[in-house]
């Protein structure tokens, strides 16, 4: 009878480790190894908590997933659960891939990569074994073929519902999605091609760029909360070519909804879900959020899911309208009403008949106009300026601001009454920086819709200039992304990829976030003290490569000016202490 392999602890693990390079998968100088995993991952037993870097993390039985996972089932239906974990995998799969480039961020990008299976042993979720893994981030390549040995997912599975039909590991497959897209800076689905729960002896999963699937809608309904929503609303399956139709993009690619939005984290996810449950009634909507998070995308997605999609939907911008001509730019003129009005023309409540009506920047109105919009609103009625009679009007109102109305109504520049009218369904949008889980999509659609639009062909961005953005605080939101990824394809050469010089043109303040050059020439997080021996400067900025030599006397530097404290030294730098120890012990030093 084959012998159980022993159980370690984290302590003796990471013991051994240090004797024996048997526990480190790779070579002592491929980082993250199995020991640089394992000392980020910290037990607290003092105030009962467990940290991986700075992520809080928890330790819980399989079985308890397993409960969870069959409640799930049993209350929303498979289809929907499974769409639920997937989303859940794919989010906490991008915050890892995350974690591992601030904690390694020179690290060759294959070991980095392999981080994250390494994690998901260590963590006892599954033991992974490579059967192919091929890329090239530059170029947008990328393909991956694993057995995944003893699946913690499909045993709880088994044990709840035995041997079936379909694959189960729907967390895991999330997990590995949102870990190489991340990776990549566009998106890769990982299929189940073999699965325990299925009746295989292993399971396996393949990992390809959306593009390269012949049917990828079969693997993208899972990730789309519109789809499983769909689902338990009308009580039946969604056909694939529904939730394509529902969700498909111009040029082919299906990550999106209403053919603009894009997103798959949390914050986005619940946004579009509440735009999802009051689409279908008649009430006023508020949309709140920082400028360029996509206000004016989210109106026009509720409309188009909602029964007024036959109708027109109108945006009038009030803050661009002068105070004398929003009433008529509203409510429409009669010829002759004043100077210049040699026409009668409708206002925007007119030509918005049976459908929506999104009024941008509705903090800006003057009070003046705020009561009659407030008495529109009310009455359901209109009278043209310069008219004699009233209209009724059938419209849908929508509105937004990017500033907290009830601050406005506190100060006094905003009606009480009129915020109250309006904030029947608030819906508020994160920044981007809040839904970083959708940055890699998001390249990824800017770059085909760019490329198209300028005939270029770029393949894609360097592994440089993907961490730069998954780092950087974008004070524009997603139109300043959507810009940068503009002002790169328009940059970069015939085939070359996108890098940082090509969309930072030197007024974007990177180091904001920590983003900084240390001495060895690498961005990297570090606090605003920083040792003098780390230069904070703007990544088009012409930095000269540095040889060994140069590294290693700066690394002195800072070490002695530390008083040989490595963790000090370690922070000035913005480096991990095992980073810097390695290194250290790499160059002599210590």
């Amino acid at each position: 009878m084959a012998r159980s392999p022993k159980r370690l602890s984290l302590a003796e693990l990471q013991s051994k480790a240090g004797q024996s390079r048997t526990f480190a998968d790779t070579d002592e100088g491929a980082t993250p190894t199995l020991r640089d995993l394992t000392e980020t991952l910290v037990f607290s037993p003092g105030d009962g908590r467990i940290w991986l870097n700075d992520q809080r993390m928890v330790l819980w039985r399989s079985s308890t997933y397993g409960g969870l996972r069959q409640e799930l089932i049993a209350t929303l239906g498979q289809e929907q659960a499974r769409s639920l974990l997937t989303r859940v995998g794919y989010a906490a799969g991008a915050r890892d891939a995350e974690l591992v480039r601030q904690t390694w961020p020179d690290s060759d990008p294959a070991n980095a990569f392999h981080a994250g299976p390494r994690m998901h042993k260590l963590e006892g979720i599954v033991r992974p074994e490579t059967i192919t893994f091929e890329f090239d981030i530059a170029r947008g390549d990328f393909f991956a073929d694993y057995w995944w040995h003893d699946s913690s997912e499909d045993d709880e599975h088994i044990a709840s519902f035995g041997i079936g039909t379909e694959p189960a590991c729907w967390m895991q497959v999330g997990y590995a999605s949102g870990y190489a897209s991340a990776f990549m800076g566009k998106r890769i689905i990982y299929r189940e091609v073999a699965c325990r729960s299925s009746g295989a002896d292993a399971c396996r999963i393949v990992g390809k760029p959306v593009d390269q699937w012949d049917d990828p809608e079969a693997d993208l309904r899972y990730f789309a909360p519109e789809a499983s929503a769909l689902q338990v609303r009308r009580n039946v399956s969604v056909p694939v070519s529904e939730v394509s139709r529902y969700r498909a993009l111009p040029d082919g690619d299906t990550l999106a909804t209403g053919d603009r939005l894009i997103g798959i984290s949390s914050s986005f996810s619940a946004a579009r879900h509440l735009i999802e449950r009051v689409a279908p009634t008649t009430a006023t909507v508020l949309f709140t959020g920082p400028s360029g998070a996509g206000k004016e995308l989210f109106a026009q997605t509720l409309h188009e899911i909602s029964p007024r999609r036959e109708a027109p939907f109108v945006a009038i911008n009030c803050a661009a309208i002068p105070d004398t001509l929003i009433e008529s730019e509203l409510f429409g003129v009669e010829r002759g009403a004043y100077t210049g009005a040699t026409a009668s023309r409708p206002g925007r409540f007119e030509r918005a008949k049976g459908g929506t009506l999104f009024l941008d920047e509705v903090a800006s109105l003057s009070f003046v106009a705020q009561g009659k919009l407030l008495r529109a609103l009310q009455e359901r009625r209109i009278e043209r300026v310069g008219g004699t009679r009233e209209m009724e009007v059938d419209v849908r109102v929508v509105a937004a601001t990017n500033v907290d109305l009830r601050d406005e109504v506190s100060a006094g520049r905003f009606r009480e009454d009129l915020f109250f009218r309006l904030n029947v369904f608030p819906i508020t949008l994160p920044p981007l920086k809040d839904r970083r889980d959708d940055i890699p999509l998001l390249m990824e659609a800017f770059l085909r819709r760019y490329c198209a639009m300028h005939r270029r062909e770029v393949p894609g961005f360097t592994p440089r200039a993907v961490q730069t953005l998954l780092q950087y605080a974008f004070p524009g939101n997603i139109r300043e992304l959507q810009n940068l990824v503009e002002r790169g394809v328009i940059m970069a050469e015939h085939d070359e990829p996108i890098d940082v010089h090509h969309m930072f043109r030197g007024d974007e303040n990177l180091s904001s976030e920590g983003l900084l050059v240390s001495v060895v020439g690498k961005l990297v997080g570090a606090p605003q003290e920083a040792s003098q021996a780390v230069r904070s400067v703007r990544v088009s900025d012409n930095v000269p490569a540095l040889s060994k030599a140069s590294e290693a006397s700066g690394y002195r530097k800072v070490l002695v000016a530390a008083k040989y404290n490595v963790s000090e030294a370690a922070r000035q730098l913005g480096l991990t202490r095992a980073q810097l120890a390695y290194r250290l012990k790499r160059d002599g030093i210590l």
